[in-house]
């Protein structure tokens, strides 16, 4: 049996059998069920105020303080960005933020667990910035507003200390996740909420830029604590996804393992060291499910992932994300803000970013941390699993890998005639040859 055919077989009735490489999960799509159409609106939509007004989203402008103490922004400037950060809390209101990283007010791994499980403890540029951010009346309120709501969703009505107030604050400016959040929670001009914001509707130098303050944010979370093994990104779009918040935010989280992922890819590189060219990019190639492609990154519809996906690639021999030059980032950012538009707003979806983290690249050598690349899966949340796929470990997915081929290469072309999408090539336009993911 070729590489292909254990990823990826079509059967005589025309069911699809997928197996991924690395994690071993199977999924089956059977035949007629890729005929079902898309989620084409959102539940209940209501109208907005004629002036569009403010939503009372605790991620849009005009509720700053409603969010721990922030990270660093960009603010527009000419045709580009300017970055700030280290700003004080009566300062947040005096710039319009486009994109904002603002520590999780609920965060995965809180100060006390690195302090308790590794003593890791709060650096002394933050200790310094958290005594400056108290002294500040209105660093303080903003402390203790946000410490109150915190509470308040907990159900907990405890009066906060002095020290309980430092301590979170602590927690906030020293943080291990944080959230990248662009600043529209609809589109311009929008008339019901319904109108969101999505990662498809920025403009192409709008997504670069929320590409690039993500990967600050990894590269910083990476720096700042010795103990994180790996920076996780993702971003859920809309409840089904698993958002809380139907504003557009990705989240950065660092942890103290790999995870599952990063740990089977490294694994399966021990054994084939060229696996994601032979069980990914190449496999790709002779189906007939290439997407996208530019001259740093290649995009294509994805497979044995429990939901209907497509994948990008950076083509860079460059590993960890931070390290690549612009053209190579910017190359990534357009392929997956075109896979995001050719889904559109109202497709709930989550974002993935893999990537190799600086823990196996100072490796010594035997678990293939040589060959893993950036990429990143984007998922359609369009079913729900269920009992078949809880008793077999078999998921069902609603569209085969061809049928996602097919509906987003409509899409792309009809997006790149637009102007919607950066320049790109499409489909039998793509000259990706096989092995093309350096090793």
């Amino acid at each position: 049996m070729s590489a292909s055919d254990e990823v990826l077989q079509r059967l005589p009735d025309g069911t699809v059998k997928q197996r991924n490489p690395f994690t071993g999960t199977q999924v089956w799509t059977m035949p007629g069920r890729g005929k079902r159409p898309l989620p084409k609106t959102l539940d209940d939509p209501a109208p907005l105020p004629p002036d569009g007004g403010t939503p009372g989203c605790a991620f849009c402008p005009g509720h700053h303080l409603d969010n721990p103490p922030e990270r660093s922004r960009l603010v527009r400037e000419g045709e580009g960005w300017r970055a700030l950060s280290g700003l004080s809390a009566a300062e947040l209101d005096r710039t319009e933020a486009d994109f904002r990283r603002v520590p999780n007010l609920f965060e995965i791994c809180s100060l006390d667990y690195w302090r308790l499980n590794h003593g890791v403890e709060p650096s002394p540029e933050v200790v310094e910035r958290v005594e400056a951010y108290l002294a500040d009346p209105v660093g303080h309120a903003q402390i203790e507003r946000v410490w109150r709501l915190r509470e308040r969703f907990a159900k907990q009505e405890v009066e906060p200390t002095e020290e309980a107030l430092r301590q979170a604050a602590l927690g906030w400016i020293g943080t291990s996740h944080e959230l990248v959040i662009p600043r529209r929670h609809y589109v311009d001009g929008a008339t019901d909420t319904s109108q969101l914001a999505s990662s498809g509707w920025l403009t192409v130098p709008e997504h670069r830029a929320y590409v690039g303050l993500t990967v600050q944010a990894m590269a910083d979370l990476y720096a700042a604590n010795p103990a994180a093994r790996y920076v996780s990104v993702f971003q859920n779009w809309l409840k089904p996804a698993g958002a809380s918040f139907e504003h557009l935010h990705r989240q950065v989280v660092a942890i103290d393992e790999l995870g599952e992922h990063a740990g089977a890819a490294a694994e399966a590189l021990t054994r084939h060291p060229n696996a994601f060219n032979e069980y990914g990019l190449d496999i790709a190639i002779q189906n007939g499910l290439l997407l996208a492609a530019n001259d740093h990154a290649v995009a294509f519809a994805g497979f044995g992932h429990r939901y209907p996906s497509v994948e990008i690639y950076s083509l860079s021999p460059r590993r960890e994300p931070w390290l690549l030059d612009a053209d190579e980032m910017d190359g990534m950012s357009d392929l997956l803000h075109a896979m995001h538009a050719a889904g559109g707003e109202k497709l709930s979806c989550n974002e993935e970013w893999h990537h190799r983290p600086p823990s196996l690249a100072e490796g010594i050598g035997a678990i293939g941390e040589e060959h893993i690349p950036w990429r990143i899966v984007v998922k359609w949340r369009i079913s729900t699993l269920a009992g078949f796929e809880g008793a077999t470990k078999i998921y069902l997915n609603t569209l085969s890998p061809w049928d996602v081929h097919r509906r987003v290469l409509k899409e792309l072309y009809r997006l790149r005639d637009e102007g919607r999408i950066a320049p790109m090539k499409l489909g039998d336009e793509c000259d990706v040859a096989p092995g093309s993911i350096p090793c």
